[in-house]
């Protein structure tokens, strides 16, 4: 048991699947968050454009 424990231990064969499934994980939570904020922002901008536009109308 203490043969496989140190066998299993020293196995190398997985940690590049790891490492990858990290690193994709971080460019989809950090694209989500910048998605999200530039969702805000857009969104304050269409409004800002949109008061000022009907600002200037007499109708």
């Amino acid at each position: 048991m203490l043969k496989f424990i140190q066998a299993f231990r020293e196995d190398q064969s997985g940690a590049v699947t790891v490492d990858w499934v990290v690193i994709t994980a971080a460019v989809v939570g950090m694209s989500a968050i910048s998605f999200f904020m530039i969702e805000d922002n857009s969104l304050a901008l269409m409004n800002a454009a949109g008061g000022a536009i009907a600002a200037e109308n007499d109708f």
